[in-house]
């Protein structure tokens, strides 16, 4: 019998959602709570800092000045959260701000930046993205529309209420991908604005930063178009909005052009380096190696100290399966930076090359801890298979093959081979019909991505002596992926209801 969902339940989901924005104070729908949202951020924040390419730490005083400013904003917000401001090592121009008052600002960007204002009017624009709670409505507006969709697919099957706990298994990847519409961003300028003010700073510098970043849009630069840009995209409309708040602000406060400057003075002499390195990326990406190995050096001679750079010549070496010195290379750069997974990933894969499996065990297993990546996820399974542990190469493969991509599509053909034989159930589907004499016709489908052959169906029924017997038999011939083929097995009558049949056998075709 079909269950349908009333739709004052539908109705009733929805009015428990709704809260007051502590920004705005207009009501809101939020189907996150406030103690979700804050653990959401937590254990989003470093994992996302690390995809981000890491914390900038050879600049301390720089983050301290950031993180200044940022607590002074903070203090004036509407919302008391446990705010952090981390400064990443990127060269894109982005900042962001994740639910529960977790921000970033990239070098990237700082550079582009001309005083503390214009550096207050982009904190202060995320911790309003924050406070205002608009990533937990972004999110909340996608888990409404899959709670509504599964509630369809209820009313329509025999399905139960259980499956709703897959509405939520994407909300992490939705908190960092979301994009905030027209209404948020003017939100954000607006209340940034605000807190400006409070906090002591011209807010004409919420005016100039936009005033750039239009000039910037015009100009089409890459590097921006896919970072601040992408989520934040500027206007000439943002622009007047953000004039005609300065006007109804008080005028005066802090500018802070010289304390800027000197704030960003060793990072702006770093700038030619991270340049440099930055093409050095593009160009190896596009297989230009000699050039890529010139940039590098160029970075390195301008600044030894960044562990990126040597990195990047790990990777050039790692190109030409030059194993010992790319290991030498991102050694160099652990030694500078030890808690950035890359380094300890492209080490690991280094050694694998090598044969050293306990060195490169140790290496990946640091870097998932880190940052969990299908290359390190995939790299031991392999070392996993190759040492004869099947149960762990099974767990790596599984943790792989939930994701798309080229390892996804690997690691679920190596699950498949490893995992068939001993459960060929979980990749076989079958279903029993009747053919016109009556007899039990078994049709399987192959639901893996790999070839399988050998499939051998058990089938249980009972003799003339009214006996319970077993009898195998088997499909001849190999089965792509998604194809059906039958078995009709000349036992009989089976006049339908369950399937008497297991699956007990398959191989995957190499």
């Amino acid at each position: 019998m079909r269950r349908l969902i009333p739709v004052a339940a539908i109705a009733a989901l929805i009015s428990t959602g709704c809260s007051v924005n502590p920004v705005t104070g207009e009501n809101q729908l939020i189907l996150v709570s406030e103690g979700q949202e804050v653990q959401m951020g937590i254990q989003a924040y470093d994992p996302t800092k690390q995809s981000q390419g890491g914390e900038y730490d050879v600049d301390p005083a720089l983050t301290e000045y950031v993180q200044n400013v940022g607590n002074r904003l903070a203090a004036v917000s509407d919302r008391e959260l446990p705010y952090e401001f981390a400064v990443l090592n990127n060269s894109t121009p982005n900042a962001w701000a994740l639910p529960g008052g977790k921000i970033a600002i990239n070098r990237g960007l700082l550079t582009e930046l001309d005083s503390e204002a214009e550096l207050a009017a982009v904190l202060g624009h995320e911790i309003v993205h924050a406070a205002a709670r608009h990533s937990a409505q972004a999110m909340s507006r996608g888990l409404l529309s899959q709670v509504l969709v599964v509630a369809t697919a209820i009313a329509t099957s025999d399905s139960d209420y259980g499956n709703l706990a897959v509405g939520g298994a994407n909300v992490g990847a939705a908190v960092l991908n979301a994009t905030y519409g027209r209404g948020a961003e003017l939100e954000s300028d607006l209340y940034g604005m605000r807190y400006m003010s409070e906090a002591g700073y011209d807010p004409q510098g919420a005016v100039t930063l936009q005033e750039t970043f239009v000039r910037l849009s015009e100009n089409r630069r890459t590097d921006w178009l896919s970072g601040l840009f992408a989520s934040h995209p500027p206007s000439q409309a943002r622009v007047e909005a953000n004039r005609d708040t300065a006007a109804k602000l008080r005028d005066g406060g802090k500018i802070g052009k010289d304390d800027y400057a000197k704030a960003m003075r060793r990072t702006m002499q770093l700038k030619p380096a991270y340049d440099a390195y930055d093409e050095g990326r593009k160009a190896l990406a596009e297989g230009n190696v000699d050039q890529a190995v010139a940039l590098s050096e160029k970075a390195l001679d301008l600044f030894n100290g960044e562990a990126h750079f040597h990195a990047l010549r790990g990777d050039i070496r790692l190109m030409q399966k030059n194993y010992d010195w790319a290991i030498t290379n991102y050694t160099r750069a652990i030694e500078r930076r030890d808690d950035f997974f890359y380094y300890h990933l492209q080490r690991g894969l280094a050694k694998k090359e090598q044969k050293n499996l306990d060195g490169a065990r140790a290496d990946l297993d640091r870097s998932v801890e880190l940052m969990p990546t299908a290359p390190g996820y995939y790299a031991l399974g392999q070392i996993a298979e190759q040492r004869g542990d099947i149960d762990t190469a099974i767990q790596h493969y599984s943790v792989v093959a939930q994701g798309g991509g080229d390892y996804g599509k690997a690691a679920a053909g190596d699950l498949a081979r490893l995992d068939m034989p001993r459960n060929p159930g979980n990749y076989i589907a079958r279903r029993c019909s009747a053919d016109a004499s009556g007899n039990l016709v078994v049709s399987v489908q192959n639901q893996a991505n790999v070839t399988v052959a050998g499939v051998r169906i058990a089938i249980q029924y009972t003799d003339n002596a009214g006996r319970l017997q077993q009898q195998v038999q088997s499909i001849a011939g190999q089965i792509p992926p998604g194809r059906v083929a039958s078995l009709n097995t000349g036992l009989g009558p089976y006049t339908g209801g369950s399937c008497p049949t297991e699956v007990v056998g398959a191989q995957v075709v190499q």
